[in-house]
């Protein structure tokens, strides 16, 4: 069996490479870039005809969507012999749900925006102006988080799981918001997420390609 991950590391493709690592599994990655046309030839736009990063190709089973790769790779491989990131009972799989389209719909738009104006783009195309306007639109999503989190230490029950990996996966972007300080238990948790040695390595594999 060949599990394959398309998509550079320094795209969304990072949420399933993050699952695949935490889960120490054996695939192969194909860093296909999203530029230059890589992702709209014949070959890939039958693997997603909506010509996006990532895919998972599961030995023929093709899942697209950063947030679907994710779950769908939690879900396969929670017997892959590491501690579960899946859900072990209905609590947890509404936790899991709930939080993960919430990242979606709540705060990636927004913390993109951030990220593009603030870091991303080359300085002189950045608008300022804009990353700050969306943190602020931003921060009744973070007030939610931050709630959620007085009480636990993880997205979903009492243990990390996939839930973790997809919200801190669009936080990150958000990570060294000027607004962030105002949200400790969030700003503790997210630190906490992006310190693991799976992500590192992720961190480590999207530098690799990114142009210097």
């Amino acid at each position: 069996m060949t599990l394959k991950i398309y998509g550079i590391a320094a795209s969304r493709a990072s949420r399933p490479l993050w699952v695949a690592q935490e889960l120490g599994l054996a695939y192969e990655h194909v860093p296909l870039p999203y530029q230059d046309g890589a992702t709209r030839t014949p070959e890939f736009l039958a693997l997603n005809p909506n010509g996006h990063i990532p895919v998972v190709d599961d030995n023929g089973v093709l899942v697209w969507e950063s947030m679907a790769c994710a779950l769908y790779l939690a879900e396969r491989f929670q017997g892959a012999g590491t501690e579960p990131l899946a859900a072990l009972n209905h609590a947890e799989q509404a936790e899991i749900l709930r939080w993960s389209f919430w990242a979606v719909t709540e705060c990636e738009k927004d913390a993109l925006t951030f990220l593009m104006h603030r870091v991303a783009m080359p300085e002189e195309r950045r608008k300022p102006e804009l990353a700050v306007q969306a943190v602020q639109r931003l921060l009744p999503a973070l007030r939610v988080l931050e709630q959620h989190l007085q009480d636990r230490d993880h997205i979903a029950g009492e243990r990390f799981t996939v839930a973790d990996i997809c919200v801190a996966s669009v936080l990150a972007w958000v990570q060294r918001a000027e607004a962030m300080p105002q949200y400790p238990r969030l700003a503790g948790w997210l630190e906490r997420c992006l310190a693991r040695p799976a992500q590192i390595q992720v961190r480590a594999m999207a530098r690799r390609s990114t142009p210097s």
